[in-house]
């Protein structure tokens, strides 16, 4: 048998394979002819060869009389690692028999394959996290631009054609080529950042694995003013000096500044009576003061005899309890043995007073304070009110004095007296002459009218707060019958307003020293290392420490400046509570007079609730004593102990602490039937008084030691205070002992003492089996835990 021909193919093929399949489609079809067919063996085609090693393909024969043939991968393809190939193939014949000796090969052709891609791959962006910004009020036609790749081979799938923001309701959008413009203009103080989701999307619509965040911040339009500052400041009571304002600076939007003027004001409307003051009676302040003694509390807070404000509205709650407020239908009449009998041309009246504009076109008098006739005439002597905004003091002299027209209305306009906030008021008299002070500043009055005197008169007076009593009523109809309560015809000219520590003492008040220290805020703003400022920054403080004023010509050291700004309260318990802060500022430039406009700012300083101190007395609850011994006096309280404890400041350890503080007054109550006149008293002598700050007044009802002092000086006047029985009737006497600080803000326990009076044979079996000393008297103790508490006197 002789083979005489080569096997024939094409020159050249081309061909194309899915990535990750093994099938090649050839263009034209893998076909080999011989023309010694149909000769068995040397007509045939036995195979193909692929020459090149790094071609991963083969090729088969399907059928060797036809000579068709198949192209296919030896393993998987991945076009992302190539995308095409370029090999050599030829044919071979079976030669001359079985063993294909003497096979032919055709010419060499060239064979070209491409990869066809599939869409493994997700888009990928290039961070996942992008920044941009935009300054507020602009519309930007790019922000910043996103972009993500595709690992796939082909444009197909390697190309992004689409990005898409996934958040909603979003102010923003995005071109086929990332770029993120704003569709609005943004505002600042509406929204400073905005978190937006990107996704991509290749050109097979295949999305991104993962979004891209992209934060966009919103830069302010730079404006003037202060920065770094907080609307809200926490002050702990107890903590001393508090930084206002510890990082706080100014932006000028501008290059240097040639000076600039800062002012902070501390506004404590909202606190008490105008701002945090001592908490005690006016009577006790204006003797802390210096003022001399004599001084008359027509308002104090209600307790034992002095009980005619009970009936009085407070105003303010709790933190306020010595202001009242009256709403045109409430009065207070001064018990006679209260009222100073000993005025002359010289007293003084001392008030606070808050009150606004009356209701209605003609206003009616408002009288703060009036001393009239009691029965039959409806003469007023002297009186306080408020008419139409004006503040006058009405003054009228008797026979006895003079005979001729003398002054006697002086009258005040100013806006304090109806601007519906606390101040505070000095009367001076010193006749023909009357000074008022208001907040410390001295004011003549505008008008002055004079007067007759009044006759002379046996005629008893009423002293009221709050209006006026008028003896005669019914059309000139006498009321001759003492009154003890009020009638709505015997009361006219009804205050409405707030008074708080009404005063009136003879004698005129000794210097405008006392008057300040009567209105001194105990809360204030203070500088913290002024002396640092010296040199270059100018600063004023007023006395009052609520405003502070600061010049300089250096920005960095006005910031500095204002960071030394600090709020101070040195109350023990403070009123809690917001303060308001208001910071101005004025700034001029270099060759202008004003340059820029900085806004004021307000902050609140929130006074938070303070720890609350407990008064508790202890001593014995019952003794028990003969009658006869009560003729020298009996002393009920030889043993009585007052402590008082406060909580720790340290909430975390809830445990108590001392503290150094006063009380203001103790009151003895006589429970059941009144003393009997005469026959039975509470007794003290004047000599346990020396050298304290304390007072007394003595009733059927009881005893009331007052004055601001130490827990151990009323321990100590307490004790020497006896109970005497001339002819002792009943067989037990029960007493209540109570302590207030802080004129009743805070009020102690009720200690209650049972006196045993034994009559007769009673008293005799008592006297011989008496085991407690002293004699006749037995001291029942109760029992008393003292631990974590501590004596605070002083």
């Amino acid at each position: 048998m002789v083979n005489k021909h080569k096997p024939w193919i094409e020159s050249s093929y081309h061909g194309v394979i899915t990535e990750n399949s093994d099938v090649v489609l050839l263009d034209p079809p893998l076909v080999a002819l011989d023309k010694d067919a149909p000769v068995p063996y040397a007509g045939e085609i036995c195979g193909f060869h692929v020459h090149g090693l790094s071609a991963p393909f083969e090729a088969v024969v399907l059928n060797r009389t036809s000579g068709e043939g198949r192209l296919r991968a030896r393993g998987p393809i991945d076009c992302e690692r190539q995308r095409e190939f370029t090999f050599i193939i030829q044919a071979r014949d079976c030669g001359t028999g079985p063993e294909g000796h003497g096979e032919k090969r055709s010419h060499k052709a060239v064979v070209h394959v491409e990869v066809g891609d599939v869409n493994e791959f997700s888009p990928v962006f290039g961070q996942l996290e992008y920044h941009g910004s935009v300054t507020e009020g602009k519309v930007y036609d790019s922000i910043l631009q996103v972009q993500a790749s595709d690992q796939d081979c082909s444009p197909q799938y390697s190309q992004i054609c689409n990005y898409q923001i996934t958040s909603q309701d979003t102010a923003f959008a995005i071109d086929r080529n990332g770029n993120i413009r704003n569709t609005a203009s943004l505002n600042f103080d509406k929204k400073s950042h905005y978190k937006i989701h990107v996704t991509a999307f290749d050109c097979g619509q295949k999305r991104a694995a993962q979004d891209a965040v992209v934060h966009i911040h919103v830069q302010p339009i730079c404006k003037p003013g202060w920065q770094g500052w907080s609307k809200l400041i926490d002050y702990e009571p107890g903590t001393g000096s508090k930084l206002l304002f510890p990082k706080m600076h100014l932006e000028t939007c501008v290059g240097w500044v040639s000076w600039i003027r800062t002012t902070v004001e501390l506004e404590t409307s909202g606190a008490g009576r105008g701002c945090d003051r001592q908490s005690h009676s006016e009577r006790a302040l204006q003797k802390l003061c210096g003022a001399s003694s004599g001084s008359t509390d027509l308002l104090p807070a209600p307790s034992g005899v002095f009980n005619w404000t009970a009936t009085l509205v407070a105003d303010g709650g709790r933190d306020s309890d010595l202001s009242y407020r009256f709403d045109g239908r409430q009065a207070a009449k001064i018990p006679d043995w209260v009222v100073p009998q000993n005025l002359t041309d010289q007293f003084t009246i001392t008030t606070w007073m808050k009150h606004g504009p009356s209701p209605g076109q003609r206003a009616e008098k408002e009288t703060l304070l009036c001393n009239s006739d009691k029965t039959e005439m409806n003469r007023h002597h002297y009186s306080l009110y408020v008419h139409n905004c004006r503040l006058v003091f009405l003054l009228r002299t008797d026979y006895t004095q003079t005979d001729s027209f003398r002054p006697a209305e002086f009258h005040w306009k100013l806006e304090q007296i109806c601007d519906k906030e606390w101040h505070y008021y000095v009367i001076s008299v010193d006749f023909p002459v009357v000074t008022l002070y208001v907040d410390g500043v001295t004011y003549d009055p505008y008008l002055v009218t004079d007067d007759w005197p009044i006759h002379s008169s046996q005629i008893d007076l009423q002293l009221t707060v709050g209006a006026c009593w008028q003896g005669m009523v019914n059309n000139g109809h006498k009321k001759t019958t003492k009154t003890t309560g009020f009638g709505a015809r015997n009361i006219i000219s009804y205050f409405r307003g707030s008074l708080s520590g009404l005063t009136i003492r003879s004698g005129k008040i000794a210097s405008q020293k006392i008057i300040s220290c009567l209105q001194t805020c105990k809360e204030g703003l203070d500088i913290t290392s002024p002396e640092s400022l010296r040199q270059r920054i100018k600063f004023h403080l007023n006395p009052a420490q609520s405003l502070v004023v600061m010049e300089g010509e250096d920005l960095e050291q006005m910031n500095a400046a204002l960071r030394k700004v600090s709020y101070i309260n040195s109350r023990q318990f403070p009123t809690k509570g917001a303060r308001h802060l208001r910071i101005s500022t004025a700034v001029q430039c270099f060759g202008e007079d004003v340059c820029i406009s900085v806004p004021d700012i307000e902050a609140v300083v929130m006074v938070m609730q303070p720890s609350e101190p407990r008064i508790i007395i202890t001593g014995a609850e019952h003794l028990t004593v003969p009658a006869s011994n009560l003729a020298l006096g009996l002393s009920l309280f030889r043993d009585l102990h007052i402590i008082s404890t406060v909580t720790n400041t340290d909430h975390r350890s809830g445990a108590l602490k001392e503290i150094a503080h006063n009380l203001d007054y103790c009151d003895i109550m006589v429970l059941g039937e009144e003393l009997r006149a005469g026959l039975e008293s509470l007794e003290l002598h004047h000599s346990a008084l020396l050298g304290k700050h304390l007072e007394y007044a003595n009733s059927s009802t009881g005893m009331s030691i007052y004055g601001v002092d130490s827990i151990s000086h009323y321990t100590e006047v307490i004790r020497q205070v006896r109970y005497q029985s001339r002819q002792a009737v009943d067989s037990v006497r029960t007493f209540r002992l109570t302590c207030s600080e802080l004129n009743g803000r805070y009020t102690s326990d009720q200690y209650m003492l049972q006196v045993n009076i034994l009559h007769g044979e009673e008293a005799f079996e008592h006297v011989n089996h008496a085991m407690a000393p002293p004699k006749y008297m037995q001291i029942i103790h109760p029992t008393v835990t003292e631990s974590n508490s501590y004596s605070l006197g002083e």
